[in-house]
């Protein structure tokens, strides 16, 4: 053991130090094997230049796949590219040149295009010739401006462009069909017969504001008793259409507000109709594919099916006939309609479901009077939950809501408004002497735009005669006019100046509108060009607040029995605004007559009252604002969302199954 341990001590002592022993060096420095090792890093080098060679020797074959690989690849490209070149493109140097039949193509588009604007001016069939340029100018957009085509082409590049020409075919038809039925025939774009088209005004709405419409969701109420009701809850909302109408926008809200409040939500759509599809897939509101067997599994899992409208009675019959007989009490039917057409589609089945919901007392006891005429006893609960103001529109309108921040205080907002409402104006061509009438619905003979029409028409015919016999007394009075009598003159000419009275109507594009009712009130206008001076329009749209902001006065003339309930009217209110509305339905539970707005009958027989209401609150400006005043102070009492949601969550208790 001793002469082993000795021996490896001066093995390690051997040609070097005590400290190159310590740092790994046990070959002597002085030693042949050292300077081979240590003299360079070249060695080294070698050693992993020859591995990689010694890698591509054993792995040559799969190298060379690889490379055929890549070159047939580049072969096919290259082919691809020579077969189905591109309108405008540079290929390996060569580039297509213009001949004269692109010339010809594009003067005839272009043509086609000034021919298409001049019609769109000029006349009422604008729109019919602007549907048949878009359909010249799909068919155009299907065909190659390529005028050099290869000689030679592969079997599988003449696959290739057959089914490209198979695409482009579908992608015109999908497109002609598409425009046609946007390009609905309604309200002339711009049309000195019919007055001007306005807005929308998202864009002014996000520059003066200082917000996107990305931020535009739920803000849930934590410490609610409907938050804590449905979080982590699944919930199936069953919408009608998607026309921005009151009951297919309701539905949106209250599914962004369960969403925001931790609960799943999946929507069902009867009918496509309208132009809230993007706007839902914007909020993440799912919105699922089948509206019958799937939706009725997805409801059956469901702790809470939601109908929102009467329309919705044919899938409650479908969702009933194919789930178990418990299904009916995870069922809660919010009605919204006040029509007896409604009714008569829906009473088989009021009593198959565990709740009826409706907006207002004047709704509730509608529809009861119908079922004891018809000897139906409901037996399902029943409860009245109105409608609110949404956060977004709180919140622009500066009432507090839960959307402000101390960057974006009530008072900031007040300010932003005024200054939203100047620009809006000022794109309108509006000045301060003029006063804004706004109504704003689906143009069909229940909202009762004809007859508004006839009430403003009555009053510019009024005014008209009135400065007529004032001038004629002037004149006749004396040859010689004296001050007083000039500045009388003056002060009849600017109280009756052309300017004073603007009515806006919307919703232009609406696909609840009535295409002949519209042509009936574009031939009424046509009639009476004194009228049409003052008429502007607006498109459908969720923009409303620059809308809102611009007005002076509001109207809500629903004829028969009236509104069911009125969003639009709260809408207004909260925007200050003074209403005027048919006393009837639930517009006469909101607006109170003289403090509130004006009330006047519906049918023609209120027209010539509305006339007179419009009269007096354009002579009495202060008037206006105290009735805006009132009506915006009714709705934080009464109608904001933590009131809606409140009362919400007392029928989501009675429904669901609670732990």
């Amino acid at each position: 053991m001793d002469e082993g341990n000795v021996a490896r001590l001066s093995s390690l002592r051997t040609g070097g130090s005590f400290k190159s022993t310590l740092s790994g060096r046990s070959t002597p420095r002085n030693s042949p094997t050292f300077r081979r090792l240590h003299s360079s890093r070249t060695p080294r080098r070698d050693a992993r230049n020859s591995a990689g060679a010694l890698w591509f020797r054993s792995n040559r074959l799969v190298f060379w796949l690889l490379l055929i690989t890549l070159w047939a690849y580049l072969g096919f490209y290259i082919q691809s590219k020579w077969a189905h070149g591109e309108n405008d493109r540079s290929f390996l140097g060569y580039r297509n040149k213009p001949g004269p039949d692109s010339d010809q193509a594009a003067n005839e588009v272009s043509l086609a295009l000034t021919n298409g604007s001049n019609e769109l001016v000029g006349g009422r069939d604008g729109m019919m010739n602007l549907k048949n340029m878009t359909v010249v100018l799909a068919q155009k957009g299907g065909l190659s401006s390529r005028q050099d085509v290869p000689p030679k082409r592969s079997k599988r590049s003449e696959r290739g462009m057959r089914s490209k020409l198979r695409g482009r075919k579908i992608t015109t038809r999908g497109v002609r069909s598409s425009n046609m039925e946007e390009q609905e025939e309604e309200i002339p774009k711009t049309n000195t017969s019919f007055g001007l088209l306005f807005g929308p005004f998202g864009s002014t709405e996000e520059q003066i504001l200082g917000w996107s419409a990305t931020k535009r969701s739920g803000t849930c109420d934590r410490k609610g008793e409907f938050a804590r009701l449905v979080w982590s809850r699944k919930f199936v909302l069953i919408f009608h259409e998607l026309s921005m109408t009151g009951a297919p926008l309701s539905m949106m809200e209250l599914a962004t507000e369960l969403l925001s409040c931790g609960a799943t939500v999946s929507a069902v759509v009867l009918s496509k109709k309208g132009g809230l599809m993007s706007e839902l897939a914007r909020r993440r509101i799912k919105v699922l594919d089948d509206k019958a067997n799937l939706s009725f599994k997805t409801a059956m899992k469901a702790d809470l099916v939601i109908a929102g409208s009467a329309v919705c009675a044919s899938w409650i019959e479908q969702y009933l006939a194919h789930s178990t007989a418990s299904a009916s009490n995870q069922l809660a039917w919010w009605i919204m309609e006040n029509r007896r057409e409604y009714y008569d589609r829906s009473k088989v089945f009021l009593n198959r479901v565990k709740m009826l919901v409706f907006l207002s007392e004047a709704q509730s006891n509608q529809w009861l009077s119908w079922c004891e005429k018809e000897n139906i006893k409901l037996h399902s609960q029943l409860a009245i939950v109105p409608l609110s103001v949404n956060d977004e529109l709180a919140f622009v309108a500066g009432i507090p809501c839960s959307l402000n921040t101390p960057s974006f205080s009530t008072e900031k907002m007040l300010e932003k408004r005024q200054l939203l409402r100047n620009s809006v104006r000022k794109e309108m061509g509006l000045t301060d002497n003029d006063v804004l009438v706004m109504t704003l619905s689906s143009i069909n003979p229940a909202k009762g735009q004809h007859l508004l029409l006839k009430s403003v028409q009555l009053l510019i015919d009024q005014n008209t005669s009135r400065h007529e016999t004032s001038m004629l007394t002037a004149g006749n009075s004396t040859n010689s006019v004296t001050v007083d009598d000039s500045w009388t003159v003056r002060k009849l000419n600017e109280e009756t100046q052309e300017g004073r009275l603007k009515m806006l109507i919307g919703s232009v594009g609406s696909k609840s509108n009535k295409v002949a009712y519209v042509k009936g009130i574009l031939r009424f206008l046509s009639n009476h060009s004194n009228l049409s001076k003052s008429v502007l329009w607006t498109r459908a749209t969720t923009n409303v607040a620059s809308l809102y902001s611009a007005a002076d006065i509001y109207v809500i003339n629903s004829q028969g029995m009236g509104e069911t309930f009125g969003r639009v009217t709260i809408e207004a209110m909260a925007f200050g605004l003074p209403v005027l509305g048919t006393d009837a339905g639930g517009t006469k539970e909101i607006v109170e007559h003289n403090i509130t707005g004006l009330l006047h009958p519906a049918g023609r027989v209120g027209t010539e009252v509305l006339s007179q209401n419009l009269q007096f609150l354009l002579k009495n400006p202060s008037t206006r604002k105290q009735m805006g005043t009132r009506g915006r102070k009714k709705v934080e009492k009464m109608y904001l969302k933590q009131h809606m949601y409140k009362k919400f969550a007392q029928v989501l208790f009675k429904c669901m199954r609670i732990k």
